[in-house]
């Protein structure tokens, strides 16, 4: 935790802007200015319970956020010289909120007994923030986790260098001491089973229900060789945290977000002799946060830009890839670059591990067997206050394919409570 009066700089470094265009890039819309402001008068206390009225994650979103691509990019310092350090003031007031054992603010509601149950079923950030905002509330929720442990991503997925375990355990017990019951070791499944719950179930017992157990199966290419030994998903390395031995080989990520930077940085720490990062856009266009690229290559990550993977190659195990350079054009109609192989520019490495990590998706076999709308890679639709094709469920976080952020996560999850609590009230 960063000193005060280093946070105090910060904070007075801040212009108080009156439209707040911080707010409006946050996708938790806090009230950025107005708990900066606290800061400056020292009414660190009062800043903590300004930031729950839209957010619990405090100390977690304020390391690991996309600062630049969300809050600070609205930052009015920012058009001519550096923005406002927004994310290291965040941290510190949710630090300090832990240090002091602050409790999170409930409404007058919650001191009323509200005969209304909640199941939440994956207890990552939507989940985490769904359960705050209803218990909040006075409603009685119940988060159902299949590990042993709450977090989703923030424990079974974020490297323990970028995100320390102890801060989110810390987090998390102060969202729970809010009331909430947890069991778990418990799934989601199709049909009745040990350790494990249907839907059905949950329909009987509880008045709502809210799904938020992510999308973790990593994506694949379905090109040549995806199917060797020593092809593995980005996603599944990092919730597992099961690794082959790197040590001396050489691993190509492919990907440029923020998954192919932990991937890539974990191997790295594993000591596997080079990893390289193959991405087909240009740097600029790496949806990774720009913090953690910079740090991947002072942690000597070497980048291929531009550059897409056509095959892989080896008898049984991965022995080398086949890539190919591209070019970015915009093609009619869209406003993104393009990237585009040049003829004849194939190139071959030598390779022993191939990581892809080029996107996510649920768990089809489950998502397809709950009775609800799903799209084309069998995530949930949800409609109105994250409602889905079921009145009585919602849905938040990758499982609807939200955007990738903790923030956004948090955020869906924020608003699957609001359409919970109304659904319930006219019920």
């Amino acid at each position: 935790m960063e000193n005060i009066d280093t946070i105090k700089n910060k904070a007075e470094y801040c212009l108080s802007c009156i439209k707040k265009p911080c707010s409006s890039t946050c996708p938790l819309n806090n009230d950025t200015a107005g708990f900066i402001k606290l800061i400056k008068q020292e009414k660190y206390k009062e800043a903590y319970e300004l930031l729950c009225e839209t957010t619990v994650l405090q100390p977690i979103c304020g390391r690991i956020c996309p600062h630049t691509k969300q809050c600070q990019k609205g930052c009015v310092r920012g058009i001519k010289s550096l923005p406002v350090e927004i994310g290291d003031m965040e941290a510190f007031i949710g630090d300090l909120a832990i240090k002091n054992n602050w409790k999170i603010p409930t409404g007058n509601s919650a001191k009323i007994n509200i005969n209304k149950n909640i199941a939440v079923i994956g207890g990552g950030p939507a989940g985490l923030t769904c359960a705050a905002f209803l218990t909040k509330e006075g409603y009685q929720v119940t988060i159902y986790e299949k590990h042993q442990e709450l977090g989703g991503i923030l424990s079974h997925g974020i490297p323990e260098f970028r995100l320390e375990k102890k801060v989110v355990r810390e987090t998390i017990k102060k969202i729970l001491d809010l009331g909430i019951k947890v069991k778990t070791n418990i799934e989601l499944s199709v049909n009745p089973k040990e350790n494990a719950i249907t839907i059905q179930e949950l329909e009987n017992e509880f008045d709502a229900i809210f799904l938020s157990f992510g999308a973790n199966i990593s994506s694949k290419m379905e090109i040549q060789g995806e199917n060797l030994k020593g092809v593995y998903g980005g996603n599944e390395l990092l919730e597992k945290d099961k690794h082959p031995n790197y040590i001396g080989k050489n691993v190509a990520i492919i990907g440029g977000g923020n998954v192919a930077m932990d991937t890539s940085r974990t191997i790295k720490r594993l000591g596997a002799k080079t990893v390289t990062v193959i991405y087909r856009r240009a740097e600029e266009q790496m949806p990774a946060e720009k913090k953690e690229i910079e740090e991947a290559k002072q942690e000597g990550i070497e980048f291929l830009f531009q550059t897409n993977i056509l095959k892989i190659l080896g008898k049984e195990k991965v022995e080398k890839i086949e890539c190919i350079k591209t070019q970015l054009i915009k093609k009619e109609g869209e406003t993104r670059l393009s990237p585009v192989n040049i003829e004849n520019s194939n190139f071959l490495m030598d390779i022993d591990y191939v990581v892809m990590a080029v996107g996510s998706s649920p768990e089809v076999e489950l998502t397809s067997n709950l009775n609800l709308n799903t799209d084309y890679k069998g995530r949930v639709e949800v409609y109105k206050n994250n409602q889905t094709s079921n009145p009585k469920i919602f849905a938040g976080g990758d499982l609807i394919g939200e955007k990738g952020t903790v923030a956004w996560a948090a955020r869906s999850g924020r608003n699957a409570a609001e359409g919970i609590i109304e659904f319930l009230k006219n019920k």
